[in-house]
C-alpha cells in the first residue's frame, strides 16, 4: 500500500493499481476472485475487444479470465466433448499444430481430426483440405469443433480476411464450434499482412452468422510484446453459447476456484495500457514499439539467412515468434535415423544440438505431411546472437 503513495511511480499507473485492488476481496491480490475473474478486469477486456474490433460490441458477461490461453482452450474442449463410438466428438486441428491441442484431445478421449496447412502457399488454410478432412472424419466420429491458430504456431502465417470469411461460412454451414487461438494477434511483421479477429469478421458478415456461429476466442499475457509467461494470465470470449451450456461452463470454472489473481492483473495491464496524454504513455509506447520492431527485424533476418542455406526452405515469417523451415534430409541419413529408432527430424535436431549446442524442436512434435521434415526455432534471441546461431 505504501507504494501507491510513492512519487517514484506515475499517477496513471497508481490509479490503475488502485482500481484493480478495489476489485479484489480485501483490496489484496492474495484473495480469491470470482471464478469468472475480477469484474473490473473483465470490463477492461470487453472495452479492449471493442476498441480492437472498431466498435463491435463485447459483453463482460461473455468474458472469462483464464490461467493462460491454454486453460481456456482445455476448458472449452471439456464442455464440448461427448458421445461414444462413431458419435464421439471430433476436434479439427491444423497440422502443423501447437501440441496443446493434441494433448488436450487425447486427455479428453476425443477424436483428433487433422487438416493440413498448405506449405507451398505460405501455410495458408485451404478450404478444399478443410472439407476433405471433415467429410472423411464423419465416417468414424462426430466432428463438432474447428480450431484455428492465427497467427500460426509453429508456422507463423497470418490468415487473410477472405480466408477467415470462408472458415466462418464453413463453420456456419456445418454447425461447427469455432475456436480462434489469437494469442499472437500483436505479432504481425509483414507489411502485406494484417490481423483480423474472427469476432470482428463474424459480426461484419451479418446477423445470420453473428447470431448463430458459436465462437470462443483466446488471448494471453504470454505472447505479443509482453512475454509475461509466468504470470499465467489470459482470457477467452465465448459468444452464442446456449444458456444451459454456459451454466455448465461456470460450474467447471468454479471447480478450479479462480485463475491466478496476479495473472488477472497482468492481463489488465495488456488490455488497458497507457493512452496518449497519460504520464506513462511515452515510455510504454517506446518499449512496445522497440520490442515489436526488433521482432520484425529478426523475423526478416531469419527468413533471409535460412533462404541461403542449402537443404533448407523457409516460408516468409509473417507473424508469431517462430520459424518452421523444411529440411531436406538425405536418404542415407534417414536410414541411419531409423536404425537408431528415431524420427529423421529428431535425429537431425539431436545432431545439431550435439555438434553446435543449438537447440531446436523437431517438426514431428507438431505434425507434418508424411515424407516432409521440419524444425521449429524461436526468433526471440538478441539479434547479434541470432546472427551467430543462424550462420
Amino acid at each position: 500500500p505504501n507504494l501507491l503513495d510513492s512519487p517514484s511511480f506515475p499517477e496513471d499507473s497508481k490509479k490503475r493499481a488502485r482500481r484493480i485492488l478495489q476489485g479484489c476481496g480485501g483490496n489484496s491480490l492474495g484473495s480469491y476472485s470470482t471464478s469468472q475473474g475480477i469484474n473490473c478486469i473483465r470490463e477492461d477486456v470487453a472495452a479492449y475487444i471493442e476498441r480492437r474490433d472498431g466498435g463491435v460490441p463485447a459483453d463482460p458477461e461473455n468474458i472469462y479470465l483464464t490461467t493462460g490461453a491454454s486453460d481456456g482452450i482445455a476448458t472449452i474442449l471439456k464442455i464440448l466433448v461427448s458421445g461414444g463410438g462413431r458419435s464421439r466428438t471430433g476436434v479439427m486441428i491444423p497440422i502443423p499444430q501447437y501440441p496443446l491441442y493434441s494433448a488436450a484431445i487425447s486427455e479428453l478421449d476425443a477424436i483428433q481430426v487433422n487438416y493440413y496447412l498448405d506449405e507451398e502457399n505460405c501455410w495458408a488454410l485451404d478450404m478444399n483440405e478443410l472439407r476433405r478432412s471433415l467429410y472423411e472424419a464423419k465416417v468414424y466420429c462426430n466432428p463438432k469443433v474447428l480450431c484455428i491458430i492465427n497467427p500460426g504456431n509453429p508456422t507463423g502465417q497470418v490468415q487473410n480476411r477472405k480466408c477467415i470469411e470462408e472458415v466462418i461460412h464453413f463453420a456456419w454451414e456445418e454447425k461447427l464450434f469455432l475456436l480462434a487461438d489469437e494469442v499472437y494477434q500483436d505479432n504481425v511483421y509483414s507489411e502485406k499482412c494484417q490481423f483480423h479477429s474472427f469476432k470482428k469478421i463474424l459480426y461484419e458478415m451479418g446477423p445470420d452468422y453473428w447470431n448463430n456461429v458459436e465462437l470462443a476466442s483466446f488471448h494471453s499475457t504470454s505472447k505479443g510484446y509482453m512475454g509475461e509467461c509466468g504470470y499465467r494470465g489470459g482470457y477467452m470470449e465465448v459468444i452464442n453459447l446456449h444458456p444451459e451450456i454456459k451454466g455448465q461452463l461456470l460450474k467447471i470454472l468454479s471447480v478450479r476456484l479462480c485463475p491466478p489473481v496476479s495473472g488477472q492483473a497482468a492481463m489488465d495491464v495488456v488490455v488497458n495500457p497507457p493512452v496518449p496524454g497519460e504520464e506513462s504513455y511515452a515510455q510504454f509506447i517506446k518499449e512496445k514499439e522497440s520490442v515489436l520492431n526488433n521482432l520484425a527485424m529478426k523475423a526478416k533476418l531469419t527468413e533471409n539467412l535460412f533462404s541461403q542455406v542449402p537443404g533448407l526452405h523457409c516460408n516468409p515469417l509473417q507473424g508469431a515468434m517462430y520459424a518452421f523451415p523444411r529440411i531436406f534430409i538425405p536418404a542415407k541419413a534417414i536410414e541411419i535415423a531409423k536404425a537408431h529408432q528415431m524420427a529423421p527430424d529428431m535425429f537431425y535436431c539431436m545432431k545439431l544440438l550435439e555438434e553446435t549446442g543449438i537447440c531446436v524442436v523437431p517438426g514431428s512434435g507438431f505434425g507434418q505431411r508424411e515424407g516432409t521434415y521440419h524444425f521449429r526455432m524461436t526468433i526471440l534471441p538478441q539479434a547479434e546472437k541470432l546472427k551467430i546461431l543462424l550462420k
